[in-house]
């Protein structure tokens, strides 16, 4: 077999597995119902019917920065992990796929994984959004740019969560990792930059900084591209309301996920190929 092939063997394969994870299905069931949640914008008149799937893609956006990363981690941690705990590397390493044909297929197949359960949960939201208040195409826009890039925040973490995998020889250790991780980049690095605005008092930091500190998360940089989208037609808030004053084009932030993209690649290949059989 080709690489190619090598690859997408590898892929399907990993994405069996990943399917029959309890974790996932647990997941993708919640992310479900707080989609589904979320889909009821509080439009009691009519007046806001228009602009109720924009009032969910926007509430969304921000249920999905907590959600979204989550499954990712969970479908990847022990990817690679589990397969030494298991014994079962060194059966793969005997075979003609190379570490980075192995990397890459396991990443498509779960990044396949955490699409399915993406398309699922925002899928039966739009559905009863627009049953129950019509059908809006500037909305249907921003739910398929909210799924577009909901995707390549799931493909982030997944990376994320491979490099981890890579990097330790045992499950435990991975997710413990994972958490951190999660913990790290989803809720304390808001609640620093919060820290830091009150400290600054309106100075260097928010008028200069602050954005772009924002934006080199990549849930953050997920949430701003996406409520900047919206182009204030949905009222937001606090670290949110910075999406509608931008010094700079929302493509930035887009551009810093890719960013977080390759680099976990990088960060994984190269762990990869330490692995001895």
């Amino acid at each position: 077999m080709n690489t190619p092939a090598r690859i997408a063997a590898v892929a399907g394969t990993e994405f069996k597995i990943a399917l029959r994870n309890r974790w996932v299905l647990l997941a993708t069931v919640l992310l479900t119902l707080f989609s589904l949640a979320l889909s009821f914008p509080g439009t009691g008149g009519g007046t806001l019917k228009a602009s109720a799937l924009l009032m969910a893609a926007a509430s969304i956006s921000t249920l999905a920065v907590y959600l979204i990363p989550l499954i990712a981690l969970l479908v990847s941690y022990d990817s690679f992990a589990g397969e030494v705990e298991r014994g079962t590397m060194a059966l793969i390493l005997a075979t003609p796929v190379n570490r980075g044909e192995l990397l890459f297929g396991k990443f498509l197949g779960l990044c396949l994984v955490v699409f399915i359960a993406i398309a699922v949960g925002f899928g039966i939201a739009v559905a009863v959004t627009v049953g129950l208040y019509g059908f809006d195409v500037t909305g249907i826009e921003a739910w398929l740019r909210l799924l577009a890039t909901a995707i390549f925040l799931g493909a982030v973490f997944v990376a994320a969560g491979m490099a981890l995998s890579t990097a330790v020889p045992r499950t435990g250790t991975a997710a413990a990792l994972a958490v951190g991780l999660w913990l790290v980049l989803v809720v304390l690095y808001d609640l620093a930059l919060l820290a830091g605005l009150v400290v600054d008092e309106g100075g260097f930091f928010t008028k200069g900084l602050f954005p772009y500190f924002v934006v080199l998360n990549p849930g953050d940089a997920f949430r701003i591209f996406n409520l900047a989208g919206l182009e204030s037609a949905t009222p937001v808030s606090g670290l949110d309301g910075l999406a509608n004053t931008l010094p700079f084009s929302p493509v930035l932030a887009l551009a810093a996920m890719a960013f977080w993209l390759v680099a976990m690649l990088g960060a994984g290949l190269f762990s990869a190929r330490r692995l001895t059989p």
